[in-house]
């Protein structure tokens, strides 16, 4: 079945919200908050009114009306027949070129097997709670297609006055200068490059190239900061160890899930991995129109238990 599917720019609503009915009431607070943003909605108890109305009619039949579809995935398991049915709604979606974005609510740390199909799109985790402020600005993106500024608490706005002057600072008395500089510049590849070397340069591990689990389980936290905040600000928060080591925790990582599942998730979402194949060095994309979390790239190429060590250790020193 393939609707007519009218102009975007005709269509009545931004987003249709597809769940699990087990799962109202995280999904409706999630829908209050998007309307607060002024975004239109399709919540099916909004729009079935009618006794006796088939839900997965009504639904398909509201496709041709939206611009994106929200998936939504809660801790409870799908049935047989309502995997069915989902994977026949997102053919529909495909078919009609509607955005498909997964949801992730609390507790779901990745896409279940069951629902594999939907691994292609990049989601959206709320991972702790619905009114996780970074993932709504996530989800207003997606819907939308434009990001939104992000609102910073007063104690956040101080924070980053202080950072303006950018603070160089280094137990190891490494000069990031060249690091900035480059940065501030957009030189992503070469700051890619030099912040591999300085860093191998702090644990006078130039020759080997490379770190081991000693030099980063010791790594000053006061230099990982230094790194971070820089990749951080001269990328608009779209780069940087944060930044990557948000995302690692978002598909399941932790110090004690050294899990290569894990390593593939957080791959295909910061693009190190395409259709299930790990990029190179050539494959890297040194520029903003990466995904999120996509560099810093050189430090972090290695084996997937390596990883997980160096983000634990960004979790002790709180970047």
């Amino acid at each position: 079945m393939i609707f007519h599917r009218v102009p975007a720019s005709l269509a009545q609503f931004d987003v249709l919200l597809a769940h699990n009915s087990q799962d109202k009431p995280q999904v409706r607070a999630i829908a209050n908050e998007l309307k607060q943003r002024g975004l239109k909605l399709w919540l099916d108890e909004e729009q079935i009114l009618r006794p006796g109305s088939s839900f997965q009619q009504e639904i398909l039949q509201a496709i041709p009306l939206v611009k994106t579809a929200a998936i939504f995935i809660g801790v409870k398991t799908l049935g047989r027949w309502q995997v069915l049915e989902l994977e026949s709604l997102v053919q529909e979606c495909v078919e009609n070129n509607i955005h498909i974005i997964p949801v992730l609510l609390p507790d779901v740390s990745m896409i279940p097997e069951n629902l594999r199909f939907l691994r292609r799109y990049r989601f959206v985790s709320f991972l702790q709670q619905v009114s996780d402020v970074e993932a709504l600005n996530l989800l207003e993106w997606g819907i939308t297609g434009r990001r939104p500024e992000r609102k910073l608490e007063p104690n956040q706005v101080i924070q980053t006055n202080v950072i303006k002057t950018d603070d160089l600072s280094s137990d190891k008395a490494v000069d990031y200068t060249r690091l900035r500089n480059l940065l501030k510049a957009g030189e992503w590849k070469e700051a890619d490059a030099e912040t591999l070397g300085v860093i191998l340069k702090a644990f006078g591990r130039e020759a080997e190239a490379y770190l081991d689990y000693r030099s980063i389980n010791n790594f000053p936290c006061t230099d990982l900061r230094t790194i971070d905040q820089l990749w951080v600000k001269y990328s608009n928060g779209r780069f940087g160890f944060s930044v990557q080591k948000r995302i690692w925790e978002s598909v399941g990582g932790n110090p004690y899930a050294i899990l290569y599942e894990i390593f593939e998730h957080f791959g295909d979402r910061v693009g190190w991995r395409v259709e299930k194949d790990w990029i190179d060095n050539e494959g890297v994309n040194f520029s903003t129109s990466a995904p999120e979390g996509h560099l810093p790239y050189s430090i972090l190429e290695v084996h997937f238990q390596m990883e997980t060590c160096f983000f634990s250790r960004a979790k002790t020193c709180k970047v």
